[in-house]
């Protein structure tokens, strides 16, 4: 049975703790526990069997530090040999009757990413992406990816696992005790992009006991669909007689996790401090039990590297400003690559109220993979924000979206079948929320019964695709009244519709209703009240209008 198949209607159950167990066994400081796989096999296979004698589903191979910054690429490829061979022998001998799976542990590369490092994303993708090819190459189950503390090292290990096999997915992350990742980011922030990515399953690991680690379980549940994973410690470490003991024992770790199940998750174990004594008392306790139901949470959100924005809420501001569209200053600063002003704009824009920020660098002179990629990385650096990657060149989206750090807003997708065929598997691949523009190959309909149908037939084709109707939010498109007097009733209307009778997001860039008219600031956040009133779920515009921000501000308190 597949693991996947296995957790549709059960509790899933992890081992437990391993290098306590080998320091028990005479493993030293400094020395490298991946090398007992091969040196020592017979211990390795020994504490792997007593997880399964005493009830574990899954067996973590000792692999957690195997990279090629440790090892070379020889000694890298047999101790992954040994460590699957080590993993199999003992799922063997154990004569236990429950589902056994064997997954490959990967842990962090030891090195922080840039910003924070030196270490560059496309390198951390690579090394992960050897590990993960050599264990399924020596026949593993899964993939579990954990104790990680960065959420850009964690989207690299995903996608060199999502690349490199076909093989469920587990990834786990490492919380401190103000419920965040070491660079930042909430649970929340971790289910969404995770979840967008392919993730199939998430949680937390290690980090303390499993009653500080709850509140962590609760968020990435209400905010995922996904199975959720617990392996806490055994507690807090303490030193006793020289001696680190842990200060959680096996039946009050046990009754802790168990309390937690009904919270969300369904993929138990331990992790530092824990035995085997540790995972038969939670096996014992969960025999008779069945994971909570799992639904559909359907929450349309994107997120940074530190947290989340979710529709539904109040109307999200999407700044405007980053955009060489009739902003002189912003072609002039693309040109000569003066990244400087761009990125105080961003802060500017940040400073008066946006949540988030468009980005597109389209000028015919500029590399624009190359840019919108450098500039994306360069926002992350100094702002908080998620982005939306504005581009209409489908490499330059692909380089900008693997890069990012988060689950991203994606301008855009429209209608016309090459389109969608081109931008939906990017979005599968990397995650997103896709602005759907309500045109295709005839044009822009000048009926608003028109637009609602191309909305239609965009939300089939991302069914195709697996992507969900919560990804998809519509643009229908804002028009400028002095070339159409009832260009914008048409846009409110199928605004309107789309989001009452489809049950979709909505999104408009508001500006162009006025183009080449005077006293533009008044009509336009004129013409966003009234599309907000009309059920506007984002709008794209500039938040350093006072005449905008007053419509945008009186209209959430009214």
């Amino acid at each position: 049975m597949n693991v996947l198949d296995y957790i549709k209607n059960n509790i899933l159950i992890l081992d437990g703790g391993t290098g306590t167990l080998l320091q028990k066994r005479g493993l030293s400081a400094g020395e490298l526990p991946e090398r007992w796989n091969i040196s020592h096999s017979e211990v390795i296979q020994e504490i792997h069997r007593s997880y399964f004698d005493v009830g574990s589903n899954v067996v973590l191979t000792n692999t957690f530090g195997a990279n090629s910054l440790k090892f070379s690429d020889g000694e890298l490829e047999e101790i992954i040999c040994f460590a699957v061979n080590n993993a199999k022998i003992a799922r063997e001998a154990s004569k236990t009757e429950q589902q056994k799976f064997i997954a490959l542990d990967i842990g962090p590369s030891g090195k922080l990413l840039k910003p924070y490092g030196d270490f560059d994303f496309e390198d951390a993708v690579a090394l992960f992406s050897k590990t993960v090819r050599l264990g399924v190459k020596y026949g593993i189950d899964l993939i579990y990816i954990e104790t990680m503390s960065d959420s850009y090292e964690t989207k690299a290990a995903l996608l060199a696992a999502k690349e490199s096999c076909s093989l469920p997915v587990f990834v786990s992350n490492a919380y401190g005790t103000d419920g965040r990742l070491l660079t930042g980011a909430t649970p929340s922030a971790m289910a969404v992009m995770l979840e967008s990515m392919g993730a199939d399953a998430i949680g937390v690991n290690c980090s303390q006991g499993p009653a500080q680690l709850s509140p962590i379980v609760e968020e990435l549940a209400k905010y995922s669909s996904l199975p959720i994973i617990l392996k806490p410690n055994a507690g807090l470490p303490e030193i006793c007689d020289g001696l680190t003991v842990y200060n959680v024992l096996p039946e009050e770790f046990s009754n802790e996790i168990v309390s937690i199940i009904d919270k969300g998750a369904c993929i138990l174990g331990g992790c530092c401090g824990t035995t085997p004594e540790y995972i038969s008392a939670l096996c014992n306790k969960c025999s008779r039990l069945s994971p909570a139901p799992r639904d559909n949470k359907q929450i349309t959100a994107l997120s940074s590297y530190t947290h989340v924005v979710e529709f539904g809420k109040m109307p999200i501001l999407i700044g405007e400003r980053i955009n060489p569209t009739g902003k002189k200053q912003v072609k002039e600063a693309l040109r000569n690559k003066n990244l400087n002003f761009i990125l105080k704009e961003a802060l500017e824009q940040e400073k008066c109220g946006a949540q988030v920020l468009d980005v597109n660098v389209g000028l015919p002179e500029i590399n624009e993979p190359k840019m919108l990629c450098e500039l994306v990385c360069e926002l992350q650096a100094v702002c908080s924000l998620p982005l939306q990657i504005d581009t209409s060149d489908t490499a330059a989206m692909e380089s900008a979206l693997r890069r990012y750090n988060g689950k991203a807003l994606i301008n855009s997708v429209n209608g016309k079948e090459d389109s969608m065929r081109a931008i939906f598997p990017l979005m599968k691949k990397y995650g997103g929320v896709a602005v759907a523009l309500t045109l295709d190959e005839n044009g822009i309909p000048s009926d608003a019964d028109g637009r609602v149908e191309i909305a239609k037939k965009i939300l089939s084709v991302a069914a195709e695709y697996g992507i969900d109707k919560k990804d998809i939010i519509f643009d229908t498109l804002t028009m400028t009244v002095s070339a159409e007097p009832s260009a914008a009733k048409v846009t409110l209307d199928a605004l309107s519709r789309i989001r009452n009778e489809l049950g979709a997001f909505t999104v408009l860039g508001v500006s162009n209703v006025s183009f080449g008219l005077p006293n533009r600031d008044l009509l336009n956040s004129i013409f966003f009240t009234c599309a907000l009133r009309s059920g506007l779920s984002a709008a794209i515009m500039n938040p350093f209008s006072k005449q905008m921000m007053s419509a945008y501000y009186a209209f959430c308190a009214l």
